[in-house]
C-alpha cells in the first residue's frame, strides 16, 4: 500500500503541471520536457493558470462574455441574481443559438438569501400532447433521424415561462428591463471564435443557417451578426410580457414551423404549457450541504450518489493526490454506479415511480461504498441498483449560467435546446431556434441516444411527459450561506464536469479558474469507457488500465460555469473550453 500511495503521489505531481493543459498549451509553461518536470512541480499548481475573476458585489459567469455583461448590467441598475440570471439566459439564446434559446428550456436553482431557502424551477421541455412512441419507428425500427432533425424532434418550449416565472416570483426589476440586453444583442453581436467555428464547420453548409443570422458562410471572429426577427420577437416579449411567446403570431409561426417539418405540435400545447417547482436533492459533502437538481433531471440523483460515495472510500483526497489514478479510479467507480441507477430508473416523476428515497438512502449508499474494490473494477452488472434492464433490446447544445449578488441570493441556470441548433428547424417569422429535446427520451430500451445513453420505458415517450435531462445546476453552502453556483453544458459530461469542479474546490481548495481549467474524465457506465482529456498524465492512463479501465481521450469534456465565494470576495471563472468569460464588479 505504501509503494502504491507514493506513487500515486507521482502521479499526482505530473497531473499537477498538466491539472490545466489548455492553459500551458497557450504558454504558461511553455518548456515542459523531460529533465524539467521537478523544476516546476512546486509553482505548477498556482502558475499553471491565470487569476480568477475577483469580484465583491456580485459575478456572473457564463459561456459567452457578452451575455455575462447583460447579467452584470442587471445587477448594476439595482437587479439581483435572479434579475441577472434571466437577463444572461436570454442573452445567451441570441449570441450562442447553437446551444440554446427562446425555443428550449431548462432548469434553475434560486437561493434566496432573505428566506433561507433553495427553490427549484423544472421549465424543461414537455412532450407535445398528440406524440406516440411509434411515430419515431419507421419499418419496424427506431429512425434516430426522427428524434433529432425533424419535426416531431421539438417538444413544447419552457424557456420563455421558466425565466419569466423565476423573474415574476424573485427578481427586483421588472421582465422587460431582463429582455432588453438580449435585444440589443439580437441586433448586432460579435462573432467569438467558438460561434465562429461553429457556422462554418458544423452548419455552413445547411441552409438553416442563414434563418439563423442574417450572415452568409464564411464567419470571422469579429464579424457581427444580426438577427432581426429574433430582435422583433424578443422586443414583443419586452413588451408584452412572457405569455407572448404562448399565444399569438409567435406561437402560431412556431407551429407551423414544426407542422411543416412533419411534426404534431399544437397550439394548445404551447397554452397549457407549466413550469413545475420542485424540491431539491439535498446532501451533505464533508460538512457542506449540496442542494442540486431532481427529476427530470438526472444530475442530481448522479452527483448526490458520487460525493456519497466518495466521502466514504476517499476520506482524504490529498492524501491519493489530485487527478491520480487513485482518485480517479474512485471518481469513475462513483459516477458508474450513478449512471447505472439512472438508466434503470428514472424519469419524469410526474409520470413515473422513481424510487428516489431509497436511492439516496444512507444504507444504500453505504452499501455501493462497500463494493468497490481499490485496485480492480466491478463486473457492468454489479453497479446502482437491480432493476430494469437498459440494454435489452460529442459537445452538444446547452448553457450555463451562475450568478452570486451582494445580498448572497444566487441562481445555477442551465437551459438547452438540446444538439447543436437543436432540430435545426427556425421558426420563420420570429427566428427561433427549436430545439429537438425528443431525443433525450429512450424511444426504445437498449438504444442509444444521440449521447449514447440507455433508458428503459420509465423515459419513454408519452404525451405531455418531459425528457430525462442530464443537466445538472448545483448549490453549495456553508454555516455562511451560498459557497458555490456550479453547473455545465455537454450532454452526460455535464454531470462528470459539474462534479469535478465542485470537488476541486471542495477537496482540493483550488480557487474557481484552477477548478474549472483542471483536466476531466467521464464515465457514464455504458459504454464501459473512461473519456478522459488529453491533459491527464500517461502513467495515470496506464495505472487506471491496470485496474481494469478502458480509456478514451477526447479534447474537451464538457464547460463548467463556476462562481465561487471566499473570504476575501467572489471569483468566477473563465472557462478555456468555449469562449465563456466571467463579469462581476
Amino acid at each position: 500500500m505504501a509503494v502504491q500511495q507514493y506513487y500515486d503521489h507521482g502521479e499526482a505531481a505530473l497531473s499537477s503541471l498538466k491539472m490545466s493543459g489548455a492553459w500551458l498549451l497557450k504558454g504558461f509553461c511553455p518548456h515542459l520536457f523531460a529533465g524539467l518536470v521537478w523544476v516546476c512541480v512546486v509553482s505548477a499548481a498556482n502558475a499553471a493558470t491565470p487569476d480568477p475573476l475577483h469580484a465583491a458585489r456580485g459575478a456572473v459567469a457564463s459561456d459567452h462574455p457578452a451575455a455575462s455583461q447583460a447579467g452584470l448590467q442587471l445587477l448594476k441598475a439595482g437587479g439581483n441574481a435572479i434579475d441577472a440570471a434571466c437577463a444572461t439566459a436570454m442573452a445567451l439564446g441570441v449570441a450562442n443559438p447553437h446551444g440554446s434559446g427562446l425555443g428550449g428550456g431548462g432548469f434553475a436553482l434560486v437561493y434566496v438569501a432573505k428566506e433561507k431557502r433553495v427553490f427549484v424551477i423544472d421549465f424543461r421541455e414537455r412532450a407535445p400532447a398528440a406524440i406516440t412512441p411509434q411515430m419515431f419507428f419507421r419499418d419496424g425500427k427506431p429512425d434516430p433521424q426522427l428524434s433529432r432533425q425533424h419535426g416531431l424532434a421539438v417538444a413544447v418550449p419552457g424557456e420563455v415561462k421558466g425565466l419569466g416565472t423565476m423573474v415574476q416570483r424573485w427578481g427586483k426589476l421588472p421582465f422587460s428591463r431582463c429582455v432588453a440586453p438580449a435585444e440589443k444583442l439580437a441586433r448586432g453581436v460579435a462573432a467569438t471564435s467558438h460561434v465562429a467555428w461553429m457556422i462554418n464547420d458544423v452548419g455552413g453548409k445547411a441552409p438553416f443557417i442563414e434563418q439563423v443570422f442574417n450572415f452568409k458562410s464564411p464567419v470571422t471572429p469579429g464579424d457581427t451578426l444580426r438577427r432581426p426577427a429574433l430582435a422583433r420577437t424578443l422586443s414583443l416579449l419586452r413588451r408584452r410580457g412572457p405569455q407572448a411567446f404562448y399565444e399569438g403570431p409567435i406561437a402560431k409561426d412556431i407551429v407551423a414551423a414544426v407542422t411543416a417539418a412533419g411534426g404534431v405540435m399544437t397550439l394548445e400545447d404551447l397554452t397549457r404549457y407549466e413550469v413545475t417547482f420542485r424540491e431539491p436533492i439535498e446532501t451533505t459533502y464533508r460538512g457542506l450541504r449540496v442542494t442540486t437538481m431532481p427529476p427530470s433531471s438526472s444530475g442530481g440523483l448522479v452527483i448526490a450518489t458520487a460525493l456519497s460515495f466518495l466521502e466514504r472510500v476517499v476520506p482524504d483526497p490529498k492524501s491519493l493526490g489530485h487527478n491520480s489514478s487513485a482518485y480517479l479510479h474512485a471518481l469513475a467507480e462513483a459516477l458508474k454506479h450513478g449512471f447505472a441507477d439512472r438508466a434503470r430508473h428514472l424519469g419524469d416523476t410526474d409520470f413515473v415511480e422513481v424510487p428516489l428515497a431509497k436511492l439516496l438512502s444512507k444504507d444504500y449508499q453505504a452499501e455501493l461504498a462497500q463494493r468497490f474494490r481499490p485496485h480492480a473494477v466491478l463486473p457492468s452488472g454489479d453497479y446502482g441498483m437491480p432493476g430494469a434492464d437498459p440494454t435489452a433490446g460529442n459537445d452538444s447544445g446547452t448553457a450555463h449560467l451562475s450568478v452570486i449578488d451582494a445580498e448572497g441570493n444566487a441562481v445555477a441556470l442551465t437551459t438547452t435546446v438540446n444538439l447543436w441548433f437543436g432540430a435545426r428547424i427556425v421558426s420563420p417569422r420570429h427566428g427561433i431556434v427549436l430545439n429537438n429535446e425528443m431525443d433525450d427520451f429512450a424511444i426504445k430500451p437498449g438504444v442509444e441516444n444521440a449521447f449514447r445513453l440507455l433508458g428503459t420505458e420509465k423515459n419513454g415517450v408519452a404525451p405531455h411527459k418531459r425528457p430525462l435531462s442530464s443537466m445538472s445546476p448545483t448549490l453549495v453552502f456553508d454555516d455562511n450561506g451560498v459557497r458555490m453556483a456550479v453547473g455545465g453544458a455537454g450532454g452526460p459530461t455535464i454531470i462528470s464536469g459539474t462534479l469535478q469542479v465542485l470537488l476541486n474546490v471542495v477537496d482540493f481548495e483550488l480557487d474557481a479558474q484552477a477548478a474549472s481549467s483542471a483536466p476531466r474524465i467521464h464515465h457514464q457506465w455504458m459504454p464501459e469507457v473512461i473519456m478522459h482529456e488529453p491533459q491527464i498524465a500517461a502513467d495515470v492512463l496506464h495505472n487506471l488500465q491496470k485496474r481494469g479501465h478502458k480509456t478514451q481521450p477526447r479534447e474537451h469534456l464538457t464547460k463548467v460555469n463556476v462562481v465561487v465565494r471566499t473570504d476575501k470576495g467572489l471569483q468566477a471563472a473563465a472557462e478555456f473550453r468555449g469562449d465563456g468569460a466571467p463579469a462581476g464588479f
